[in-house]
């Protein structure tokens, strides 16, 4: 659930399985390897032929091509305007990112992914059309941040800047409480989704039911209220 924004899985269409990632360093390597474990086809490119063959070698892409994407005949000839969605890792080379993101939305691309360095590069890229902005190093910070912070928060899933869906282990304050007695939404302003243990979960649990420590618990609220539980 440790993922960057919901409206990225939103906009993919169920029936999208394949995807272009340009920028095979760290991030983009990460992506292709992550796509291509799910079952989907991945294109992989970068100027870099060294980087385009270790992907091939790895066989965590269908296909790799060799390619400066600042030219758009280049991305052309290689099918990349025929995806759907396209992610722009390139990331640390601030000129080639933003004409690299230009280049696959004026042929036509309907989503792109882009990873930003900074905050002016994100804004950057959401005026040369990218519709959504990855910050893979701000948000990797932040989940060591909370980690070291909220050791009880297994997993994070953010909605938005300001909204979560948290799985937790139960704290010792709810021990031997019922859903009902712990009245997680007049106290805290959060809703319990889901309650479970070794990754089997009861969604909508029986509000009789008791909570004990190693339970999990998943709940949805504001990030405000998330911090006010005693976790």
């Amino acid at each position: 659930m440790n993922l960057s924004s919901f409206r990225f899985f939103r906009n993919l269409r169920r029936d999208n399985k394949q995807f272009a990632v340009i920028g095979l360093g760290r991030f983009g390597r990460a992506v292709c390897a992550s796509l291509h474990r799910l079952g989907y086809e991945v294109l992989g490119t970068d100027v870099d032929e060294k980087l385009v063959a270790q992907v091939l070698s790895d066989q965590i892409v269908a296909h790799a091509v060799q390619l400066d994407s600042t030219e758009p005949l280049a991305l052309k000839e290689a099918g990349i305007f025929e995806f759907d969605t396209v992610i722009i890792a390139i990331g640390n080379f601030l000129q080639e990112s933003i004409v690299t993101t230009l280049n696959v939305k004026e042929a036509g691309v309907p989503y792109v992914v882009a990873k930003a360095s900074s905050e002016v590069h994100g804004k950057l890229l959401q005026r040369v059309g990218a519709d959504h902005v990855v910050f893979p190093e701000y948000e990797a910070g932040c989940a060591l941040a909370r980690l070291l912070t909220k050791p009880s928060i297994l997993e994070r899933f953010d909605l938005d800047p300001n909204n979560s869906i948290v799985e937790v282990l139960v704290p010792e304050e709810f021990h031997g409480k019922t859903v009902t007695e712990l009245e997680l939404r007049n106290r805290y302003g959060v809703n319990l989704l889901a309650i479970g243990q070794n990754d089997q979960f009861e969604i909508n649990p029986d509000p009789h039911k008791r909570l004990h420590k190693g339970l999990a618990m998943v709940i949805i609220g504001s990030n405000e209220d998330i911090d006010r539980l005693p976790i």
